[in-house]
């Protein structure tokens, strides 16, 4: 009896580590192998009941295409056999006992369980078997529902594992696409803007060296802090993306602007820059600060080299529940705008921070840039 209990043990183990379409086959061979094998070994047996160990045993191929149908004709040919012939165990039922727990739906391994205890029920009691050996084919199926229904919560789990997997792939390649997107934004920014001023900044220093030498001074120093602050910028903006990690949203490093750095932004642009600020600042996001301040820069650039103006409105109003920024100045209007990236850049900037931004003429003329920004 001992022996039975582990042969089927073995056998549902291999039948759990093995599938698709070759493994049924070496599964339904040797099924039928070890159901006629001990018949055939005791000695000559009629040709029907080799017939019906056939059909207990080799059905198990189709096991996984239709497991109920299976389980039915490999069951009813076993109960059948054992009141002529008592097998070493029902190795083709406890097969298809195991792929029913394995593959079919939940209902209908419910809905088995009382069918396989009943037909393994008939099929002990009719012949008159003792309780010794119900207790072990009793646990025989017990073990082979259980094995189906792990191999079954093995499966489920590998699959949720793969999915993470490829969710967490799919962020991160989106937080890479996104974080590349956010420095080439910034590396246009910050070269429209300072080589446009440098240029500004060129050209008024031969006119003002002839007629006033500490302007000039001036003038050719600003270029130079121009150039180092554009160039201590990119420096960072490289590092980044030399970096293997991206960094976290909130995580922007040291070269990213804040809203700290807009009046010297707006000192350094060349434009007389009329800075206004009503309401009660309230704690920002550091995305929302560098976004305004790119939003800002870039305003002015586009000023400075479309407006053919000297003189511009920054305006930030903090609510309770957004920050507005505008830019507004009196030249050319809706002419300007042209078709690279910069109001591209600018839209894209508020809504990465899930703001909106608007650009067109003024209320009195010239262009306004507006961008809202939710606070939380």
């Amino acid at each position: 009896m001992i022996s039975r209990g582990r042969a089927g043990g073995v056998l549902m183990g291999w039948a759990a580590r093995l599938s698709g379409r070759w493994a049924d086959g070496a599964i339904g061979a040797a099924t039928t192998a070890a159901t006629l094998g001990p018949l055939l070994v005791s000695g000559p047996k009629a040709w029907w009941i080799v017939a019906l160990g056939v059909l207990a045993s080799a059905p198990v191929y189709w096991r996984r295409r239709a497991p109920m149908a299976v389980a039915l004709l490999v069951g009813g040919a076993m109960t059948v056999m054992v009141f002529w012939e008592k097998p070493f165990l029902p190795f083709g039922p406890l097969v298809a006992v195991y792929t029913i727990a394995d593959v079919s739906p939940a209902w209908k391994r419910l809905a088995a369980i009382p069918a396989i205890a009943a037909t393994v029920g008939v099929s002990l009691a009719l012949p008159g078997e003792d309780s010794e050996t119900f207790r072990l084919i009793g646990t025989a199926f017990v073990a082979a529902y259980a094995l189906g229904t792990s191999a079954r919560a093995n499966r489920s789990r590998t699959a949720e594992l793969a999915e993470r997997v490829r969710r967490r792939e799919q962020e991160h390649i989106a937080a890479v696409a996104e974080e590349r997107a956010r420095i080439a934004r910034d590396m246009h920014d910050i070269i429209t803007h300072a080589v446009g001023l440098m240029v500004v900044q060129a050209e008024t220093g031969p006119v003002v060296m002839r007629s006033d030498a500490p302007r000039a001074e001036a003038v050719f120093d600003a270029i130079a802090d121009t150039g180092r602050g554009a160039l201590t910028e990119l420096r960072g903006l490289l590092t980044a993306l030399r970096a293997s990690a991206v960094p976290a949203a909130e995580d922007l490093g040291p070269a990213q602007p804040r809203l700290d750095g807009l009046a010297s932004l707006a000192e350094r642009s060349g434009l007389d820059v009329v800075m206004t600020v009503e309401g009660e600042r309230r704690r920002t996001p550091g995305s929302i600060e560098a976004a305004v301040y790119r939003i800002v820069q870039e305003a002015l650039t586009n000023v400075r080299k479309h407006a053919g103006v000297g003189t511009v409105r920054l305006r930030l109003r903090w609510t309770s529940e957004e920050l507005l920024v505008e830019i507004a100045d009196e030249g050319g209007g809706p002419r300007r705008g042209g078709s690279g990236y910069g109001l591209i850049g600018m839209r894209e900037r508020a809504a990465a921070c899930g703001g909106t931004l608007s650009a067109g003429p003024g209320q009195d003329g010239g262009f306004m840039v507006r961008a809202v920004f939710p606070l939380e």
